[in-house]
């Protein structure tokens, strides 16, 4: 996938090509209806391109009202790609870009650079200074323009009678239902940044932990142990670049010890005891919550706990193996 992050990147004669724009936080279910609608649109030889953000333009436009992102600026173009885009217009959102109007955007960006076919959007599409424009403004400048607009339906939860959003998501990650969240994002929900060095209690205990670093990427579920998976970017001992292993997933701030000032994201790749993974980039996804987190009165019980907690780790990643397709 080709990433560009401004428009006068993009090269002449570039086109054709159908747009996805969004702010794609989280490419959850409703997202991806976007990009597979494009995907069909572009069978005629276009290229498939997606218009987004560096961040949320409530972090410019309103930051008292902007929330947490699901996902940071690594993890979406990675997810971009896998959602089978040719090329990702990651747009740095700052004053500048908000002052454009609407027809700045719409010619300028979609038409001089990207050679617009079609341009896919939500329903709640918005765009240009003020967020003046909407899906019909934009159908009568595709007029005007030559270019076609679809407007994507929502993704609706059946059993909920919700729309897939990210703020739904937001919500059962809050309340640790990595679950169902995994199935509105139709993903495990994962973070990923840099393996730092902690207290190294967890080598102490017998179960050696990979501390991510508190500036990671991505929305960080409720306090709890969970399974999930490991995936390294890089080769390390024993671990292969790209391949998941199952790991117990640590997230609080410790209340046993205390000495925790923040909370951390911590994972134990099962059966391994000597892994050195200081300085790697790793992704930690998150399968399900096996339970809360709760402070213990002495070591000897928590690590009765932490190894019951492993075999229930590994009895629910088993099965998760086992439900995938194969």
């Amino acid at each position: 996938m080709i990433v560009f992050r401004d428009p006068a990147d993009i090269p002449a004669g570039f086109g054709p090509s159908v747009v996805a724009i969004g702010k794609f936080d989280g490419v959850h279910a409703g997202h991806r209806a976007v990009i597979d609608r494009a995907r069909v649109d572009a069978t005629g030889g276009s290229k498939i391109v997606a218009v987004t953000f560096d961040r949320n333009p409530l972090a410019v436009l309103r930051p008292e009202l902007c929330p947490a992102e699901l996902i940071g600026v690594h993890q979406k173009l990675d997810l971009l790609e896998r959602s089978g885009v040719d090329a990702t217009l990651l747009l740095t959102f700052d004053q500048a870009l908000a002052s454009l109007t609407a027809e700045e955007f719409v010619e300028h960006v979609l038409v001089d650079a990207l050679g617009v076919r079609t341009v896919l959007v939500g329903q709640d599409f918005r765009f240009g200074r003020g967020g003046v424009g909407d899906p019909e403004l934009l159908r009568s400048m595709g007029e005007r323009y030559g270019f076609r607009v679809d407007v994507v339906e929502d993704v609706r939860a059946i059993d909920a009678d919700r729309r897939v959003s990210s703020t739904w998501i937001r919500e059962l990650l809050a309340e640790g239902d990595v679950s169902a969240a995994g199935k509105l994002l139709g993903r495990a929900p994962s973070v990923w940044g840099e393996v730092v060095h902690g207290q190294k209690r967890g080598r102490e205990l017998g179960y050696p932990t990979a501390n991510l670093s508190p500036d990671l990427e991505g929305f960080v579920p409720a306090d709890g142990i969970y399974a999930g998976w490991l995936i390294d970017e890089a080769s390390a001992d024993g671990l292969r670049p790209g391949v998941r292993y199952a790991a117990a997933i640590s997230v609080g701030v410790n209340p046993t010890f205390g000495d925790v000032p923040v909370r951390q994201v911590e994972a134990y790749v099962l059966d391994e005891t000597d892994l050195d993974l200081y300085g790697h980039r790793v992704e930690v996804r998150f399968v399900s919550r096996v339970r809360g987190m709760v402070a213990f009165e002495g070591v000897d019980q928590l690590k009765i706990q932490m190894a019951d907690d492993v075999e229930r780790v590994r009895a629910v990643l088993v099965e998760a193996s086992e439900r995938e397709p194969q």
